[in-house]
């Protein structure tokens, strides 16, 4: 008896204890350092330190700056057997999107049909969604993309 009692008690201490730091109804508040954002901003691609005073981008003229490669992301927007097809796509695309690059490739037994040179996966990301309803097959790969300094 005397055990249950204890028991019982044991319970209710801990149910106090919870309930006296549970949040109120409808409210959370999160607590994180703000190098938090940084980081993750750096895992997923970009490569910069997010509030480390960087300048914003300026637009780069692709005929006079260097190019160099990195690990990066491009949305897929065609994957077939079909030549004309993709090619097809391709005019399409560019026809829409006159400043993204897009890139053709052959592996057997299927045409590739990629756009864009992504640092991030958030920009892809928003350019896939655009594209859900104008072409089918759209995909997010990570690949060796083409960076202009």
């Amino acid at each position: 008896m005397i055990a249950k009692g204890l028991y019982a008690f044991f319970i209710l201490a801990c149910c106090t204890c919870l309930s006296a730091h549970a949040q109120r109804k409808g409210q959370v508040v999160v607590h994180k350092d703000s190098l938090i954002a940084a980081l993750q901003e750096f895992r997923y691609g970009t490569g910069i330190m997010a509030g480390a005073g960087n300048a914003p981008a300026q637009p780069i003229d692709k005929s006079t700056a260097r190019r160099t490669t990195q690990r990066g992301f491009r949305v897929q927007i065609y994957s077939g057997p079909s030549r004309n097809e993709a090619y097809a796509e391709q005019a399409r695309f560019q026809q829409l999107y006159r400043d993204i690059d897009t890139y053709v490739s052959y592996d057997e037994p299927n045409y590739r049909v990629k756009v864009g040179d992504f640092r991030g996966r958030s920009e892809a990301t928003r350019l896939m969604q655009s594209l859900r309803g104008q072409f089918n097959n759209v995909f997010i790969f990570t690949e060796e993309i083409f960076v202009y300094h």
